[in-house]
């Protein structure tokens, strides 16, 4: 999922512990890595904060 964000223009700002917190412009969004699979309601709310489609 992170490799997906990067290449849709999203950077890391900054990494706290194990959340990765992207920024594209003015928006920004905070990605778990855990190493686990990530809950749906909030892979769904990535991908609508960050604008990539269900895929």
């Amino acid at each position: 999922m992170l490799k997906l964000r990067k290449g849709n223009g999203w950077e890391v700002v900054r990494i706290h512990g194990s959340h990765h917190v992207l920024q594209k412009g003015e928006d920004t969004t905070v990605l778990p890595i855990h190493g686990k699979d990530v809950p749906t309601g909030l892979l769904n709310k990535i991908r609508k904060d960050t604008g990539l489609k269900n895929t």
